[in-house]
C-alpha cells in the first residue's frame, strides 16, 4: 500500500511541476504555433526568413499577438537558436454562474473553477448577455505560464 501512495505522490508532482514553456529551434516555428516573447505567450501570425548575411546566420522575423492582451509583439532570432515555446492549453467549461466580475465554472468531472475573470472586452458583454437571458453555455478557457482567460463561449449542446 505504501509503494501506491509513493507513486501517487511522484505523478502529482510531475504534473504541478510541469515546465510553463519548452524550447525549439527557431527554424521549427509555424505560423499560427506559439512562441514566447518578451515573456509573454504569443500566437504567431506572421513569419519571414532572411538570407544568411555576412555574420552567417540566416535571421527569423515573426510577428505575434499575446493571446491574453492582444498586443501585437515582433521578434528576431537566428534561425538555429532555439526559442521557448509556452505550454498552451484549451479547455471548456460549463458556465454556472457569474458574480463580482468572476465565473464560476464547472467542468467534466463536476469540480468547480472559480477564478476566472469575466472578460472585460466585448466578449464579456456577450457572455453575460447569453447567461442572463437563461441559455447553457460552455466556456473555453485557454491556459499558458500561470495565466488564463476566457477566449470563446457556445451554447451547450441539448439533450444533457
Amino acid at each position: 500500500m505504501a509503494d501506491d501512495s509513493q507513486h501517487e505522490h511522484v505523478f502529482e508532482s510531475s504534473e504541478s511541476g510541469a515546465s510553463l514553456t519548452y524550447p525549439m529551434q527557431c527554424s521549427a516555428l509555424r505560423k499560427n504555433g506559439f512562441v514566447v516573447i518578451k515573456g509573454r505567450p504569443c500566437k504567431i501570425v506572421d513569419m519571414s526568413t532572411s538570407k544568411t548575411g555576412k555574420h552567417g546566420h540566416a535571421k527569423v522575423n515573426m510577428t505575434a499577438i499575446d493571446i491574453f492582451t492582444g498586443k501585437k509583439l515582433e521578434d528576431m532570432s537566428p534561425s538555429t537558436h532555439n526559442m521557448e515555446v509556452p505550454n498552451v492549453k484549451r479547455n471548456e467549461y460549463t458556465l454556472v454562474d457569474i458574480s463580482g466580475g468572476f465565473l464560476s465554472l464547472m467542468d467534466d468531472n463536476a469540480e468547480m473553477k472559480e477564478d476566472v475573470a469575466l472578460p472585460s472586452n466585448e466578449l464579456g458583454t456577450d457572455l453575460e448577455a447569453a447567461f442572463g437571458e437563461g441559455r447553457d453555455i460552455l466556456v473555453t478557457v485557454l491556459s499558458a505560464m500561470n495565466e488564463e482567460a476566457v477566449v470563446s463561449f457556445k451554447d451547450a449542446p441539448k439533450g444533457n
